[in-house]
Order: C-alpha cells, then structure tokens, then sequence
C-alpha cells in the first residue's frame, strides 16, 4: 500500500504541471507578471488586452473567442517596463561651422501595445533615428557656447520634437539628456587645448601679482602704523622724563642734580669736544670746547 501510495504521489506532483500547462495553452488562464502586457490576436485581428499583473481568465475577458486563439490566433507579450538607451556622436555644425559630436541619452516605456506591436515594424529603430534627427535638427547651426552651456533646455526641445511621432507608435518617451558635446577636430582640440593653456598661465600670473601687491600693500600699512607709533613715543619721551625729574626734584634736590650732571656728562661723552688743559695757580682745570 505505501508502494501505490507513493507512486499516487509522484504521479499527482507530475500531473499537476502538466495539467496547467494545458489548461494555459487552450487559453483557459493565463499569468501576466509585472509591467507586461497580452494582446490576443484571432484571424489577424486584435480582440483584447491584457495590461494587469494577475492571474486572469481571457474567456471571461474576451468570450468563447479566446479557446480559438490556440489554434488560430496568437498571443503577444509586451514589456512596459522602462527601458534607457544612448547615442553617440551625432554629428551637428555649430554656427561658426565646427563639427562637433553629441552623445544624447533618453528613456521610454510601452504605454498602448497594441500600437507598439502593429502600426510601425521597427519601433525601436524607429524611435532611435527619430531621437537621431531631433537632436541633428535642433542643435545644427547653434552657437557653440550655446551649445556647450544650455543643454537642459535644448534637450527639452529634443523631446518635444521626438514625442509626438512616439505616441503614435506606442511608445512614452521619458527624459532626454544631452550628456556629451564634443569637438571632433583633432587639430581644433589641439588648438583649443593651447589657448586654454595660455589662459591659465595669465590668471595664474595676474593671480600671482595680485597677491604680491596686496602683501606688500599691507607691509607699507603696517610700516607706516609702526613709524607713527615710534614718532608718537619719541614725542613724548622729553615730557614723561621732564615729569619724572621734576618728581623726584620735588621730594630730594641732591639726586636731580646729580642726575642732570650724569646726563650732561654723558651728552659731553658723546659729543667727543677737543679738551683744553689750562694750569690756574696751583691746580689744573679742564676748559671744554664744543
């Protein structure tokens, strides 16, 4: 008994696919996953769609037709999902008649299957060499400063141009991005890179300057403030010791004329005169000249 048991068993878990599986293919049921679409097709002509994720049963979407799109018709599965693409060196002249090469990148996404599938062969070709002239048509002939500078807006232009012609074939175009303009000339980027050189050696040399007139414009200030303050010291000086003597004149006579005498011997010193040595009767005095 456990012997049928199990061959009962293994026989139901193989039955069960195979029971679905034909189920599925006489279009009793069918799964759709996520961001796909089932259009269902009888004798070359649409009958119903099928654009939510779930088990569904077209029978009862699309009546007793759909047990003969087995056998008859068909059915296509779309994706939705969002899908990125990018083109590389499209080639535009810009006003002063540079060739230059752009990289464009866009995205877009299945929003009507039906007209994805049936109103145009090569969709996706399609809306490449539509993107491809879009972008031709709107950057020929710009400034090349415009071109390098305002690429959100020209891509906006970009998609407005490309979107409507996308509509009809199924597709929502989402966003356009101009990601690359660049110079396809060798001898021009050559010449470009040199002038763009030589422009850096001049900043940097007016930087330069500029910071060595601005230290030396402080150093000047800052010599300034300083002889002013020694001029301003040196001013008072004779009256803070004029003070000083007169206070200690003021409280002990004997030390300020002893200090006026040091002082005046020391301006003598200094002064180097030529000394006279006159004998006057018994002793010796010394005559100072200046």
């Amino acid at each position: 008994m456990e012997i049928f048991a199990a061959i009962a068993f293994f026989a139901g878990i193989l039955f069960v696919p195979v029971f679905l599986s034909l189920l599925s293919f006489f279009g009793l049921f069918i799964a759709v996953q996520e961001r796909t679409s089932v259009v269902f097709t009888l004798f070359g002509k649409v009958i119903g769609c099928i654009d939510e994720a779930g088990l569904h049963s077209p029978v009862r979407l699309l009546g007793m037709r759909a047990l003969l799109v087995p056998f008859f018709g068909k059915r296509h599965f779309v994706s939705s999902s969002m899908r990125q693409s990018y083109l590389r060196n499209q080639m535009v002249n810009s006003e002063e008649g540079t060739p230059m090469g752009v990289g464009i990148w866009y995205e877009m996404k299945v929003i009507d299957p039906e007209k994805f599938l049936f109103v145009n062969a090569n969709p996706d070709q399609s809306l490449e060499a539509n993107v491809a002239n879009a972008t031709v048509s709107v950057l020929s002939n710009l400034e090349m400063e415009t071109m390098l500078e305002d690429r959100h807006s020209l891509s906006r232009s970009v998609r407005s141009h490309v979107s409507p012609l996308s509509e009809k074939w199924g597709y929502q175009l989402g966003s356009v991005y101009i990601r690359k303009v660049a110079f396809t000339d060798a001898q021009m980027v050559h010449d470009i890179t040199g002038k763009v050189v030589k422009r850096l050696v001049q900043v940097t040399s007016a930087m330069k300057q500029d910071g060595e007139n601005r230290v030396g414009l402080i150093r000047s200030q800052a010599n300034r403030r300083v002889s002013e303050e020694m001029a301003r010291a040196m001013a008072m000086r004779p009256e803070v010791v004029g003070n000083m003597l007169n206070e200690i004149g003021g409280k002990d006579p004997e030390i300020r004329d002893a200090v006026i005498t040091v002082l005046e011997t020391e301006k003598l010193i200094e002064a180097k005169p030529e000394v006279e040595i006159v004998a006057l009767g018994g002793g010796i005095e010394f005559v100072k000249q200046v």
